[in-house]
């Protein structure tokens, strides 16, 4: 089955596959003369970027590349995009990518009209109110990956590399005005990348669940998201080529950063530090630590784990059946059990710890585990310890 739809929820989406061809026309809707695209080099190297650039450019538009973007994006990375950006004129911008060059675009767009530096606009206390918000420029998000659900998101996660840790930059206007969710940029996805963003997208979805913060419409759409996951990852996976999976998981990819206003956890608390200290790819590191985070959090989850697990229609509802589901998932999808087959030990357990209750996200988990508590779910993680 194929899918062609109009969303305004979060944002304007445009859902289906060949709907990239409308990228010109939503430039030229938002205000847009002079769009900067927004990349990483290895999709700048591809086809589908050229095409976007070339029919940007016969539009009557004129549009401008920067891909200056790492797997962890960083500082560096955005001001020297936020240079380019004010150099050569731009008027808007055009995230086209993964989470990295999502949350890149996004950044930069902000940047643009800041007279401060980005650290300066953490999301800290009311540290947004010192945006000047007038000045940010435009942004059309195009996803090329279903996990981040960075295109519906008002932040971007930015790595400080001088002090190594992630840092979330925030403002409601970053949330970008228009998106594009078109299947047909994510076929050429190899099967562990589809896994591990895909798994992203799973663990977005299942934290925003388990939050104990009250807000029942991000609960309803994380319960539909964990169902997409169980339906059409396995097929993303095994057959690139199925546009009905891969809408389905942009979708779902989406919905799981629409539920988690309503909170994240210990999973992101963990994920952000190690990423930062070890460069690791955000999806892969969520979905080695899923299992044992949902271990940690059973006493305080369980009860509605088992009303997920009966919407999911397995056989015998329940905490054991829902945790079988993520193994036996995982397995399939060739995701590693441990940390430690992703070349990250013990040796740094104490600062990952610390960093992990001083990470944001720790605030949304359904218990306020202290240090020694993520010092024990890092170490059951690197030792496959459930």
């Amino acid at each position: 089955m194929t899918y062609s739809a109009n969303w305004n929820y979060p944002t304007n989406i445009k859902v289906g596959a060949g709907r990239i061809a409308e990228l010109p026309d939503l430039c030229k809707a938002m205000g847009m003369t002079s769009p900067l695209l927004v990349t990483d080099p290895g999709l700048a190297a591809l086809p589908m970027v050229q095409a976007a650039m070339d029919n940007i450019n016969a539009s009557g538009l004129k549009g401008g590349l920067f891909f200056g973007i790492q797997t962890n994006p960083t500082g560096e990375n955005v001001s020297d995009g936020t240079s380019w950006f004010l150099k050569n004129n731009h008027d808007g911008v055009i995230a086209f990518g993964g989470g990295s060059a999502l949350d890149s675009g996004k950044a930069v767009a902000l940047m643009a009209g800041q007279d401060r530096p980005i650290w300066d606009l953490e999301d800290v206390g009311d540290n947004y109110l010192r945006v000047i918000t007038d000045s940010i420029a435009p942004v059309i998000a195009v996803p090329t990956t279903a996990g981040t659900g960075s295109e519906v998101g008002r932040a971007s996660v930015i790595t400080d590399q001088e002090n190594h840790i992630k840092r979330i930059i925030f403002h409601p206007n970053m949330l970008p005005g228009q998106v594009i969710l078109d299947p047909e940029l994510t076929t050429g996805l190899p099967p562990s990348i589809t896994a591990a963003t895909g798994m992203d997208a799973l663990s977005h979805n299942i934290e925003a669940f388990c939050s104990p913060f009250y807000h029942p419409m991000a609960m309803g759409i994380a319960v539909e998201g964990v169902r997409l996951v169980q339906g059409f990852l396995p097929r993303a996976v095994a057959n690139g080529l199925d546009i009905e999976a891969r809408t389905q998981m942009l979708v779902c990819s989406s919905m799981g950063a629409t539920a988690f206003q309503k909170g994240l956890g210990a999973m992101y608390a963990l994920a952000h530090p190690l990423g930062a200290l070890y460069n690791a790819h955000h999806g892969m590191l969520n979905a080695i630590l899923m299992p044992y985070v949902l271990q940690a959090n059973r006493d305080k989850i369980e009860e509605r784990i088992e009303r997920l697990t009966r919407y999911m229609g397995l056989v015998e509802p329940g905490f054991d059946s829902f945790m079988n589901w993520i193994l036996s998932l995982r397995e399939e999808l060739a995701i590693p059990h441990t940390l430690n087959r992703i070349g990250i030990d013990d040796s740094k357990a104490e600062t990952v710890a610390r960093m992990a209750i001083e990470d944001p996200s720790a605030g949304g988990n359904p218990i306020d585990f202290t240090a020694l508590e993520y010092e024990k779910i890092f170490l059951n993680a690197v030792q496959g310890e459930l």
